[in-house]
């Protein structure tokens, strides 16, 4: 059997493949040294340190904090008490006899006179009461006559001795008692005529007339519980002041230091604002004499009066009386929030100095004024005090000062946030 022989490949095909292989090892190692880390150069490597440096420990800037420039000024200062407006005089109208309303004679509510009828009371049974006892006054009067006739005569009978001793003292003894019958007769007719003049129930003072508490056709007795009516006396009005003893102290210390506008003795000029935050247009005056301490609550009620011809002040009112103290022509003048208190009390501020640096001061604020203290000792003007921020810086500390507006330092803590924030940086550009 003869042997098969195998073909042969062509040198070309062989070549080929070998080709192949050779390419596709190098594309894939291509691809392995592509994906592999490149080595950092030495300029890249300094600037990577620098930068992780930075990012570990940032150097701390300057605490910003606002200020305002201390400046002096006009402060017009003033004391304010409160009080309730009262009438100057109050009569409660009450009958004085028995008897029917016939006629109810002003209007609820209007300004009435001293005198002026009010009501009246049927009259006929304290008319006939009159009649009765002007008819006992002439009886008597008849009998007075007739007792001094009687002495008359026996006097002269006596002289002739045609009547005796006894007789004359009899008749004279009889006109005595005739005498006393006629003066108890006059003082019933007087009661009479009183008792009918009370029928007319007047305003026993001037004023405003409140509302009637009965109609016509009511029994009214005398002297009974429940008022008519009553009359308030509003022009001139009074305002009850209610303070405390040691408040009272210092007022007095201040009007003998000429502190308010004096009138005389020991008054003073004051003025008012009503509920309504309006000031009323007259002023009035305080007395500080005369008052006694309320040994419950250690008070005293101060009373001060007013004009009042428009009737504007109505008793029960609650208003503020404001006592004129004087004007401080150099006042220097301290936010409120600025100020500070240790636990002793002692009031200090914290001032940046030249140098931006913060420091402490002591300070005595002699009376709030507004939104702000008066300062007497301890600062002067041109001084910056930190009014923002004072939480985050302590004595020492370098700050950078910016000047508030001490307009805005009344504003609501969120409006003035609201307002002072703005946007971080402009919008970006769209990413490429």
């Amino acid at each position: 059997m003869i042997p098969r022989k195998t073909p042969r490949r062509p040198a070309a095909a062989l070549a080929a493949s070998l080709l192949a292989a050779a390419l596709g090892s190098g594309l894939l190692a291509g691809c392995q040294k592509n994906d592999a880390p490149a080595p950092p150069s030495a300029g890249g490597a300094a600037a990577g340190g620098a930068g992780g440096a930075a990012g570990a420990k940032a150097p701390a800037g300057p605490t910003a904090v606002g200020v305002v420039v201390l400046q002096t000024g006009r402060a017009s200062l003033s004391t304010e008490l409160p009080g309730r407006v009262s009438a100057a005089r109050v009569a409660e109208v009450r009958p004085q006899v028995r008897g029917l309303i016939r006629e109810v004679s002003f209007t609820e509510g209007a300004l009435v006179r001293a005198g002026q009828p009010l009501y009246q009371i049927e009259p006929d049974s304290y008319r006939i009461a009159l009649d009765s006892a002007r008819a006992s006054v002439a009886k008597s009067q008849a009998a007075v006559e007739t007792a001094r006739l009687t002495v008359q005569r026996r006097a002269e009978l006596l002289k002739i001795d045609a009547v005796s001793q006894q007789d004359l003292q009899d008749a004279q003894a009889t006109l005595k008692q005739a005498e006393a019958d006629l003066a108890s007769a006059q003082a019933a007719q007087a009661a009479a005529q009183l008792n009918l003049s009370r029928t007319t129930v007047t305003a026993p003072i001037s004023g405003r007339v409140d509302l009637s508490a009965v109609t016509p056709g009511a029994l009214v007795t005398a002297d009974q519980a429940t008022a008519l009516t009553t009359v308030r006396q509003l022009d001139p009005i009074q305002v009850d002041i209610s303070q405390s003893s040691a408040e009272l102290l210092r007022l007095r210390r201040d009007l003998a230091a000429g502190r308010f506008q004096k009138i005389g003795g020991d008054e003073a000029r004051l003025r008012l604002l009503l509920e309504d935050g309006s000031s009323y247009p007259l002023p009035g005056r305080i007395g500080f004499s005369g008052v006694s301490v309320n040994t419950a609550t250690g008070g005293v009620t101060l009373r001060a009066r007013f004009d009042n011809p428009e009737g504007v002040l109505m008793p029960g009112m609650y208003v503020r009386a404001v006592l004129e103290t004087g004007t401080v022509e150099q006042a220097l003048q301290v936010p409120q929030q600025a100020l500070q208190r240790d636990a002793r009390g002692a009031a200090s501020v914290m001032v940046v100095d030249a140098q931006d640096k913060v420091e402490r001061r002591a300070v005595v604020a002699t009376r709030a004024f507004g939104n702000a203290w008066l300062i007497g000792e301890g600062l002067k003007a041109g001084e910056r005090v930190i009014v923002e921020g004072l939480q985050k810086v302590r004595p020492g500390d370098t700050v950078k000062p910016h000047e508030v507006d001490t307009a805005a330092l009344s504003a609501p803590a969120g409006a003035r946030a609201a307002s002072a924030a703005a946007p971080a940086s402009a919008p970006s550009g769209p990413a490429r």
